[in-house]
């Protein structure tokens, strides 16, 4: 009876310990995510908090999530990196925490979702002489995106955006970008991420490019 009792009480501090941990680190997860949300004003902040959740993620070896937000953070500040010469390092970086995401979780919508993002960094460096090489692969990962998670709004409103700038003799400009849309404003409605602090950005960035396209 006395080994039960101290077999249950350990089970009980373990599971106590474990439970603090988890705490711990869904709070620095939500605090960091909250702080991106600030970033678009300033945006090398962006990479400030990739260095803290690639901390978190060299703390938190199992977990996938802070690595692709890391990634998303350098993949955000590219994208509003006014010296182009720097955008393929950015992107290089990007890349590497997203290897480091991948490694932890397979067939992830999400993270199809962001390479087709930094395929599309690597070719706003030089749209003439990129787009066979990058435009393809941007749009190659939104479908796999797409047949990995058909919920997911994220790789729909990609898919408008991109669209959206793109010449309408190539197919783009505002009406076609507005079907993929409406189509990723539906699904927003219905989506559910996983956890509290599961993927779930995208919904206000569709309707900005909806209100430029009416």
């Amino acid at each position: 009876m006395k080994k039960i009792l101290l077999s249950l009480s350990f089970l009980i501090l373990t599971s106590n310990v474990l439970l603090a941990q988890d705490s711990k680190y869904v709070s620095a997860m939500k605090a960091n995510i909250t702080a991106m949300d600030t970033s678009f004003t300033y945006p090398d902040n962006f990479i400030n908090i990739a260095n803290n959740f690639e901390r978190i993620g060299l703390a938190e070896k199992d977990k996938w999530l802070p690595y692709y937000f890391a990634s998303l953070c350098v993949v955000n500040n590219s994208f509003m990196q006014p010296d182009k010469s720097k955008v393929d390092e950015l992107a290089d970086r990007a890349a590497a925490l997203l290897d480091k995401a991948s490694a932890l979780v397979q067939n992830n919508s999400e993270i199809s979702c962001l390479r087709s993002m930094i395929a599309s960094t690597r070719l706003m460096v030089n749209p003439m002489q990129r787009y066979m090489e990058y435009g393809t692969a941007s749009a190659a990962e939104l479908e796999k995106a797409i047949a990995e998670d058909p919920t997911n709004p994220r790789p729909y409103y990609l898919k408008g955006q991109a669209l959206k700038y793109t010449p309408a003799q190539f197919g783009g400009g505002c009406p076609p970008a507005m079907e993929q849309l409406n189509i990723a404003i539906e699904k927003f409605k219905t989506f559910k991420p996983a956890s509290e602090i599961s993927p779930n950005w995208g919904k206000s960035s569709t309707e900005r490019v909806m209100n430029e396209c009416r």
